[in-house]
């Protein structure tokens, strides 16, 4: 290996974990904490020492040439391996990587049917699911069938690696509960999984000291997870979770052609940013593609007076080539038009009233998300932790929802017809609409336990 390459006393511990007696490995924290690179490293000795079959697999397989291929495993060949390296090949066709002593490094996305059926038609010595959570229970599963190659000197091995969730995802269940995430039961031999949590305070001498500057300046809830490791608080009723959220941000180099876009509102009292008293405007851009898939494109929102907010909007529309822009009006009432014609005359704009609870409203667009049917097209921390916070039971974050509540009034516009009849052909039970239904046969206030943000 390369002298010039030094592990800090964090990362040699994980690497002693990684080479022990356990069978299922979890390295879980913080961002750029090395855990990736720890365990490409790891998966390369093996195949050096043996000659051996290994595969590394991610939900998406473009995030697995982004990440790994073309990234980290280049470096670690650099610094570790610079011996080895150039007696190997990567093979752009089947997408392995092949050693000189014939082990193979298999690469796959499970979002990739044909393709991930063809890597588990084989056996292998080690298999990484790196960012595993993203990856579903159920894949997990079908991937473990394959952990068993069988040679001699290689101890079977199933690696991971995340920025851990909630503690309700099956990574918190099986590594740190030591429980069967779908039957609750203990795991029959507790000593085969270990876990390890590594943080970027772990990896300071690898990092520029802005990027903890970065992370320290991040909303709460990301705060907690990318710098300092922690899994979230489990909320079964949550509408979204940081995974599906994950799950369903747009990742290819192109968005498709939009065939409408609109810009949605959500106003406020506010009269500018030192009015911290009221809540922010929500304002946010969504369009629906020609793949029929829909499209969080800006979250614009924040503490603004009527006529800054207006010519943000108006702005928005020309950027993007907006059809419409629709607001709430129950704050406001006509004032919010004139507002945004005043801005822009001409814009077309129409208003919405809310008859129903920000929760009862929410719960179709989250359907959609499950569905794959609606995309992130970037990163909108505020928006995705009220995003989160939104739950069956009501909205559990600060203040209102405002940005979370203009998302959906958006994506409503552009898949017309989410009534709450219709809920039952989204693809789960309708569980908001139900407990809605269920509270106004007691009365007003148990409706209003249900829709108490609305």
């Amino acid at each position: 290996m390369a002298e010039g390459f030094k592990l800090t006393e964090r990362q040699l511990q994980a690497q002693t974990l990684l080479g022990g007696p356990a069978r299922h490995i979890l390295l879980y924290g913080g961002s750029r904490s090395g855990k990736t690179a720890l365990i490409i490293r790891a998966m390369i000795f093996r195949a050096a020492s043996v000659p051996s079959r290994h595969a590394v697999l991610r939900f998406r397989f473009n995030h697995v040439k982004a990440s790994i291929i073309y990234d980290t495993l280049p470096k670690i060949m650099d610094t570790c391996y610079p011996e080895l390296k150039p007696h190997c090949k990567l093979d752009k066709s089947d997408w392995f990587y092949k050693l000189p002593n014939g082990s193979e490094i298999w690469f796959g996305g499970l979002d990739d049917k044909e393709r991930t059926e063809k890597i588990l038609g084989s056996e292998f010595s080690t298999i990484f699911l790196n960012e595993c959570s993203q990856i579903p229970w159920a894949s997990r599963n079908m991937a473990m069938t394959r952990l068993a190659e069988k040679t001699d000197g290689l101890r079977l091995k199933a690696y991971y690696d995340c920025n851990p969730p909630n503690q309700g995802h099956w990574t918190h269940r099986l590594f740190v509960e030591k429980i069967q995430p779908d039957t609750r039961h203990s795991l029959a031999d507790p000593e085969a999984v270990a876990a390890m949590s590594i943080n970027p305070k772990d990896n300071l001498d690898n990092l520029p000291p802005e990027y903890i500057q970065e992370l320290e300046a991040m909303p709460e809830r990301m705060r907690q997870r990318f710098l300092y490791g922690l899994f979230g608080s489990s909320t079964d009723s949550a509408l979204w979770t940081i995974e599906l959220i994950e799950q369903q941000r747009f990742n290819k180099p192109q968005l498709p052609e939009m065939q409408r876009v609109v810009i949605a509102v959500d106003p406020s009292g506010a009269s500018g940013p030192e009015d911290t008293r009221s809540d922010e405007i929500g304002i946010v851009v969504c369009g629906l593609g020609d793949d029929g898939k829909g499209y969080v494109l800006e979250d614009l929102s924040g503490r603004f007076g009527p006529a800054q907010w207006g010519h943000i909007v108006g702005q928005a529309f020309e950027r993007h080539e907006a059809d419409t822009v629709i607001a709430e009006t129950n704050f406001g009432g006509a004032m919010v038009g004139q507002i945004i014609r005043s801005a822009r005359p001409g814009t077309p704009f129409r208003e919405v009233t809310a008859s129903r609870g920000k929760i009862v409203r929410a719960e179709p667009i989250s359907s959609l998300f499950e569905q794959q049917k609606v995309y992130m097209a970037g990163t909108f921390p505020v928006l995705e932790d009220q995003l989160v916070g939104m739950t069956t039971a009501g909205y559990v974050g600060d203040k209102s929802p405002d940005r979370a509540d203009a998302m959906v009034w958006g994506l409503a516009h552009l898949f017309p017809g989410l009534t709450r009849r219709e809920n039952k052909d989204l693809g789960r039970a309708p569980r908001v609409v139900m407990a809605y239904e269920n509270a106004k046969k007691h009365g007003k206030r148990a409706v209003n336990v249900i829709t108490r943000r609305g």
